[in-house]
């Protein structure tokens, strides 16, 4: 059966080679193969320059994929058009498994009349009419090679000169509209004289002058109502603009409105209920009893005020309010004239629907470490989102990891296990001093954290780890967001250890300094801007500083204390730490992006600490970091751990870190996506260690330090979920491997490392 089936798979294959595997043997006469596009040039006025988003559009208009195109590229193909060979090379076989291989592989050809270059260049012309090139114009031509059945599309451009706006006539300040529009247009950064004429950009500009009106009481204005007569016959290459209003608004349309009646209906999740009104300074509350909601939240959350004029932004600031509280499943705002009123006047209705109070989550999940670490874990966690009934979250997590380890060495049937619970509490408005600048139309939070955790690695140690804190997240702007811990206090105790980790640690004193039983007492800020300029380019730069034991060692100092200070009978560590990362995103076409990241950190110990601990130390490696390269296996600088040390991973951490990642991402089919990317970094020691040469900071060596790796990636992108897997592949470890040059990997085989991970890596 096997045999039967496998020349059935093979014959077809075979009888496309033997006709020398045509892609135009069943192109009809007169028709040829569309081969991708040769090229479009663009030819500006004699000291002119045209655009980058203009030459973009131009671009875009004629950028139609050839069979086999590499990833929607309109000029780039595979080499081997599989899906042509089969159209031009076999008959539909009708039914059976013939049928079901030919339905899969088959590509029906892309012809120059489908491609329509005509059309294409009337659309040319088009494009540069509506951007002030009145004169200029488009031509096609095809170029053909050995196969007259084969063509690619070459067009050519000549922009000639630009239309310039010379003269703007505003509407006449006969009323309070017009006043201020007039004022808005004012402000225009394009709607001044010499900007080139472009009717993408005077759209623009009425969109602009319409929201800015909505936001000052013209709740039903669109940006349609207004006009643009323009008028070329007045001045040689010059336009002449008048706005004006259009002529059929219903009057209703351009009156300038107050806010009225606000009133918030709160529904029950199960639904009925006994309805309870009370009276708020933002309006009507009426909640459907029994229900727990705060009534305070309403003037929180509420922006419209009555009396004043309603504006679009406050209605939004509201909306999202009230979602980010987490405690509604639906909310909604209608907006209604108010007949009756003497003036103008929108009442304003929310209704919003309570969600369940409690959220339970499981997940699972599943490891392997670079140590031979393997095994399963679970998260538990339920969350009561609505606990005192102004949408403070108290979430309880769950944690437990067992591993064991694989390979050479396993003996222990029991390895390895992690446990924990995180209890959090999260308040939706900060509990600090006002004079924290806060932007009003985000929600900030005070959180308060516990922490206690148990690692057991009954071949080294069993250590417990007890965290407290709180913190306060905010934004400032529209851009900027901060995260402040005030306190943070971490109690690590190493609880037993083993001979073989004793002996570990007795060979590198800097190690075992930084696994030491101790307190971390820490405040810490963070500093996060993210801002998109563009549908084209997304930036994202964050900074963290950190200290540790500063605040108790000043105090101790004070009190006259010398030497090594205690809290409850235990050192505590003392320490300061910065990072910082910047990222960003470049549209290269269609859904093809540059992405590059750069991250920076340094920690340094001081005063009542020799070492930084172990847990705030740096590493590279591993899915989201070098991708050629798994956790712990670079650094620090060229220090490599010892062949015959199995547990060498414990070295590989350093007090300096530097990366550079760069990834480019495109579509392949539907949810599949692609990447190719290039990581290069690497850890350093900021005090010299003699157990660990090659491993402290210099500038002589810097470059050579530097790990290089490059690979290929995959991510299945479901919407709220990426499924990503890379394959990193090395090209310069910084240690010595025993080979010279610049590439110095043993073999191709031992320089991959493969991950799969959840999410993008940057």
């Amino acid at each position: 059966m096997m045999k039967r089936l496998s020349r059935i798979l093979l014959l077809p294959l075979a009888g496309m080679l033997a006709v020398s595997c045509s892609t135009t043997k069943r192109i009809p006469e007169g028709e040829m193969l569309y081969t991708g596009l040769k090229g479009i040039e663009v030819t500006p006025e004699a000291g002119q320059t045209v655009s980058e988003g203009v030459e973009t559009e131009l671009k875009d208009a004629v950028a139609v994929p050839p069979n086999n195109a590499i990833f929607g590229s309109p000029s780039l193909r595979w080499p081997f058009p599989v899906g042509l060979w089969v159209w031009n090379n076999w008959n539909d076989p009708g039914k059976g498994l013939k049928h079901w291989l030919y339905d899969r592989l088959v590509t029906e050809p892309v012809l120059v009349s489908d491609v329509r270059p005509e059309a294409r260049v009337k659309m040319l012309d088009e494009i540069l009419d509506n951007n002030g090139y009145f004169r200029g114009g488009a031509s096609y031509e095809l170029v053909q090679g050995k196969d007259p059945k084969k063509a690619k599309l070459r067009y050519n451009v000549a922009t000639g000169p630009a239309y310039t706006l010379s003269d703007i006539e505003t509407l006449p300040d006969t009323c309070v509209l017009n006043h201020l529009i007039d004022s808005i247009a004012a402000t225009d950064s394009y709607l001044k004289t010499g900007s080139r004429y472009s009717v993408d950009s005077l759209a623009v500009s009425r969109t602009r002058i319409a929201n800015v009106l909505r936001n000052r009481g013209y709740y039903y204005f669109r940006p349609d109502f207004i006009e643009y007569l323009a008028d070329s016959i007045q001045e040689p290459m010059k336009i002449a603009l008048r706005m004006m209003l259009a002529s059929n608004i219903p009057s209703d349309m351009v009156k300038r409105y107050k806010t009225g009646k606000v009133t918030m209906y709160v529904f029950r999740n199960q639904g009925g209920g006994e309805p309870d009104t009370i009276e708020t300074s933002r309006g009507t509350l009426i909640q459907m009893k029994p229900s727990r909601f705060r009534q305070a939240l309403m003037p929180e959350c509420v922006t419209m005020r009555k009396g004043r004029y309603f504006t679009v932004r406050q209605m939004n600031s509201t909306q999202t309010r009230l979602s980010r509280l987490g405690i509604f499943n639906a909310i909604n705002i209608e907006v209604l004239p108010d007949t009756a009123a003497k003036e103008p006047t929108l009442n304003v209705e929310i209704g919003c629907t309570f969600d369940t109070p409690l959220e339970f989550s499981v997940e699972l999940n599943a490891s392997s470490k670079s140590n031979s670490y393997i095994g399963p874990g679970i998260l538990l966690g339920v969350t009561n989102r609505n606990l005192f009934g102004g949408g403070e979250q108290l979430g309880v997590t769950l944690t437990g990891n067992y591993e064991w380890q694989t390979g050479k060495g396993a003996s222990s049937l029991f390895n390895s296990y992690e446990v924990g619970v995180t209890t959090t509490l999260s308040i939706p408005r900060m509990l600090a001093p006002g004079f924290i600048k806060r932007r009003n139309r985000n929600l900030n939070w005070t959180r308060f954290s516990l922490n206690v955790d148990l690692l057991n690695r009954p071949h080294y140690f069993k250590m417990a780890q007890f965290n407290l804190s709180f913190s306060y997240d905010w934004q400032s702007s529209r851009y900027s967001s901060h995260t402040l811990t005030p306190f943070k206090l971490t109690y690590t105790k190493l609880m037993k250890t083993t001979a073989e980790f004793d002996s570990i640690i007795a060979q590198n004193p800097a190690i075992a300094l930084s696994f030491m039983s101790q307190y971390i007492p820490q405040l810490s800020y963070t500093y996060t801007y993210d801002r998109n300029f563009g549908p084209d380019n997304t930036f994202n730069w964050s900074f963290t500083a950190q200290e540790a034991g500063n605040l108790f060692w000043s105090v101790y100092e004070l009190c006259g204390s010398k030497g090594e200070k205690k809290l409850f009978g235990t050192p505590f560590s003392q320490f300061i730490k910065g990072t910082t990362q910047v990222v960003y995103g470049r549209r290269l076409w269609g859904d093809n992006w540059l992405v590059s990241r750069v991250a920076l950190g340094a920690a340094y110990a001081y005063g009542n600490s020799s070492q930084v601990p172990y847990s705030e130390q740096f590493y590279v490696g591993g899915a989201n970091s070098i991708r050629a390269w798994t956790v712990r296996k670079l650094g620090p600088g060229s220090y490599r751990a010892p062949a015959d040390q199995r547990n060498g991973y414990f070295d590989q951490t350093g007090t300096f870190k530097f990366e550079l990642n760069t990834e480019y991402r495109f579509p392949i089919v539907g949810p599949l996506h692609g990447a190719v990317f290039i990581d290069a970094g690497n850890v350093w020691l900021l005090k010299k260690d003699p157990l660990r040469p090659g491993g402290e900071l210099k500038a002589s060596t810097f470059l050579k330090d530097i790990a290089l790796g490059t690979g290929v990636g995959l991510r299945f992108d479901i919407s709220m979920l990426i499924l990503r897997a890379d394959l990193g592949i090395g090209i310069h470890a910084p240690y010595d491997t025993g080979k010279k040059g610049y590439y110095n990997m043993t073999s191709f085989k031992n320089s991959l490392a493969f991950h799969l991970a959840i999410g993008y890596p940057f």
